[in-house]
């Protein structure tokens, strides 16, 4: 996969973070997962800039930004782009941006609507029960 910048756009490494709460355990169990997750991040740098680990871990841990010509010089990046660029670079159509919330809303309006469109019988079931149902299902979590 290749990776094009735009030449106003800025690139930033960091560590991993998280928020935790709890005993000393909790905490060791958080700190050992961002170990394992900073590592891990190393592996896919290291393969796409052939940078060593050492200097890899050193901008991550120096929350590290860099523009497009900087990203391109460490390998990060595999290009800018300019403008009337005629290249196939496969940029979707479509944002890919996402929204877990805006992904769950959509979904309960969907089906709100489905069962409004219906007129089906809902088994003698109130509407507020339905929504007490969509909600447990939104928020299983």
């Amino acid at each position: 996969t290749k990776v094009y910048m735009s030449p106003v756009s800025m690139l930033m490494i960091h560590n991993p973070m998280t928020v935790a709460f709890g005993n000393r355990n909790e905490m060791e169990k958080a700190i050992s997962m961002l170990d394992e997750v900073k590592e891990s991040i190393i592996n896919a740098y290291e393969i796409k800039t052939g940078l060593n680990r050492v200097k890899l871990s050193h901008l991550m841990d120096s929350e590290t930004w860099m523009d497009a010509n900087k990203a391109v010089e460490l390998g990060f990046a595999d290009g800018v782009l300019t403008r009337g660029e005629t290249t196939d670079i496969g940029i979707p159509q479509v944002s890919t941006l996402y929204s877990k919330a805006s992904v769950q809303n959509t979904l309960l309006e969907k089906i709100s609507k489905a069962c409004r469109i219906s007129g089906k019988e809902t088994n003698n079931i109130s509407a507020d029960d339905l929504m007490d149902r969509l909600f447990l299902i939104k928020n299983w979590r």
